[in-house]
């Protein structure tokens, strides 16, 4: 059996105002780094055996800010890394439709045509279902606590739940919320629990 608890960062600047934030280096906003604080008070009550997160530096705040109140070392894991978003990066919704309106069409209509210098979902997956297996191997029997992105927390969680890639965009996850999923020896995952936030009051 494996125990995934799956930790998405805090807030950001960025988060704030709706803006693309991708592989972009983006710090945690002052709300964030309470958030993050109010999670590692949380999480001071669960057992894991490892702390992966991200690289990016708002997961990896977060995950140092766990680390210290657990005591526990933090591993970079690169493919925890957010959807790299390209040209998008930066921009909200409605900027980047005024600026890239045929790149965002073609993005919508298949998410495999990525905007400029982004990343094609296939390649997002792949990295992440590689993230999985490899867990699986080198944990078996333990807890592990991932700490990343909406993105690729919610794509392990559609790839061990064995559902379709349209339904990719399925979960929702707040900032510095908790998710947790255990991976069964007969095969079969459990989703305990999703985007709970009552740490956060």
């Amino acid at each position: 059996m494996l125990r995934l608890l799956l930790a998405r960062h805090g807030e950001t600047d960025w988060n704030a105002q709706g803006r693309y934030q991708g592989q972009s280096d983006v710090p945690l906003s002052a709300a964030g780094r309470g958030q993050a604080e109010l999670l590692a008070l949380r999480l001071m009550g669960e057992k894991f055996d490892a702390l992966y997160a991200s690289d990016l530096e708002r997961a990896w705040q977060t995950a140092r800010i766990i680390a210290e109140k657990a005591g526990v070392e933090v591993k970079p894991e690169p493919r925890l890394r957010e959807l790299n978003f390209g040209v998008l990066e930066g921009l909200t919704f409605d900027e980047a439709q005024a600026r890239h309106p045929e790149a965002i069409a073609a993005w919508l209509e298949d998410y495999n045509q990525p905007p400029p210098n982004g990343e094609p979902l296939e390649a997002f997956s792949s990295r992440v279902l590689s993230l999985l297996e490899s867990l699986q191997k080198d944990h078996p029997g333990q807890s592990v606590l991932l700490v990343a992105h909406g993105g690729p927390l919610g794509e392990l969680l559609r790839l061990a739940l064995g559902l379709p890639p349209e339904r990719r965009w399925a979960f929702a996850m707040d900032n510095a919320s908790l998710s947790e999923l255990v991976l069964g020896d007969d095969g079969f995952p459990f989703l305990k629990r999703l985007n709970d936030t009552r740490h956060l009051g």
